[in-house]
């Protein structure tokens, strides 16, 4: 694992950069800019506000978006950030921004369920094309570019498996055919994976997740440092499409922003003492977490991340779907619910409720229970967990 040479720098940029406390009376808390509109003392003003930067009007940015967007692309070491509403409608920016009728995506087989349909939406509806891989091997992905590549789309470390990519070697492969790369990098947060370092072209984070950290904010963000793509997002996708964040999802943003490292941290402890627990239990046949030392792909685990984030996947030694169903219920602590990243534990089971026909490959792992563990304390998660596995 690589030393997190970058720790002092993030908590500087989370606590503190591009707050502007002088631009606010002395606050250290940057107001939430309720309003939609701007206003000017001369016409001309209002009418160059394209060329300067200015706010003008909320859909196209606004102070305390600003705010959120600086930060975070600080925190990705890159040039630029643009929010949105979603992480899917980040997701759909980011195709809209390189994509046209005609070009072809490759999507990474195990992406979130959402990541996958979106793509093949596009594929079906506005005629382009999809090919879904591993990602997994070089040559693979080498042999699957086209001519009319546009897109490479990742989730690494994918949130249901664990599976890692080489981030690095597919961008070079991309780049190499004109191509772009987009990868969700919510499993990580920017704390424990910087992937525009290798290479990658954009970076999307799903706000719910551990930016947000609260359950309580739904945006998503897509950073990047190509000028270009970075217009895209902005000026085409967001300004003519509208999926923009909310004024105050953008202040609570920020406030989270301010314990991210602490709670990614803690999160890690957590799932890195579920993981160990559940891998040596006799009624567990596999578990899916980068902190193990069975991770197939080690050497890019130590070259890419800081950490191991609080997200894993459990098979139970079982393929009765009522026994799997009765652990989940039975757990306490752990509370059924999407997503992750907050301080609440989870449990969901993401490929049991997806038509059977849609699996392909994955349906051999439908029964897969995803667990996210929170703030609770790893004692108290192990001791529910246990609690469940003795009910089956």
């Amino acid at each position: 694992m690589p030393e997190y040479k970058d720790r002092n720098r993030d908590l500087l940029i989370l606590q503190h950069e591009f707050d502007e406390p002088h631009k606010y009376l002395g606050s250290p808390v940057p107001p939430v800019f309720m309003n939609s509109i701007h206003v000017f003392d001369k016409l001309e003003q209002f009418e160059s506000w394209q060329e300067d930067g200015t706010f003008v009007y909320g859909r196209n940015g606004n102070p305390t978006v600003d705010v959120l967007e600086r930060k975070i692309a600080a925190l990705e070491h890159g040039k630029h950030s643009v929010v949105y509403s979603s992480g899917m409608a980040a997701l759909t920016a980011a195709i809209m921004s390189t994509c046209r009728a005609g070009d072809h995506i490759i999507c990474m087989t195990e992406a979130y369920s959402s990541i996958r349909e979106d793509v093949e939406m596009f594929a079906d509806r506005f005629g382009m094309s999809a090919s879904f891989i591993t990602c997994s091997d070089l040559q693979e992905v080498e042999d699957t570019m086209q001519e009319n590549t546009k897109l490479v789309v990742l989730e690494s470390p994918a949130s249901t498996f664990l599976r890692v990519v080489d981030l690095e070697g597919i961008a070079k492969i991309a780049h190499r055919h004109g191509a772009k790369t987009y990868i969700d990098n919510s499993w990580s947060s920017p704390i424990l994976q910087k992937p525009l370092d290798f290479g990658i072209d954009m970076v999307m984070h799903s706000l719910s997740k551990y930016i947000g950290g609260h359950s309580d904010v739904i945006g998503g963000v897509v950073t990047t440092n190509d000028d270009k793509i970075h217009h895209d997002l902005l000026h085409i996708v967001r300004d003519l499409v509208g999926g923009c964040l909310g004024h105050m999802e953008a202040w609570l943003a920020i406030r989270s922003l301010r314990t991210l490292e602490m709670r990614v941290r803690e999160s890690e402890r957590a799932g890195i003492a579920v993981a160990k627990y559940l891998d040596s239990h006799p009624k567990v046949r596999k578990v899916y977490h980068t902190s193990l030392p069975t991770h197939p792909r080690q050497d890019l685990i130590k070259k890419q991340q800081t950490g191991h984030a609080g997200l894993l996947g459990v098979t139970l030694d079982t393929d009765d779907e009522q026994t799997v169903l009765r652990f989940c219920n039975s757990l306490q602590v752990f509370r059924r619910g999407a997503a992750w990243g907050s301080f609440s534990s989870l449990v969901q089971m993401p490929l049991h409720h997806l038509p059977i026909d849609s699996l392909g490959d994955l349906l051999k792992d439908r029964l897969i229970v995803r667990l996210a563990c929170g703030f609770e304390g790893a004692d108290n998660l192990i001791a529910d967990l246990e609690q469940a596995l003795e009910k089956i």
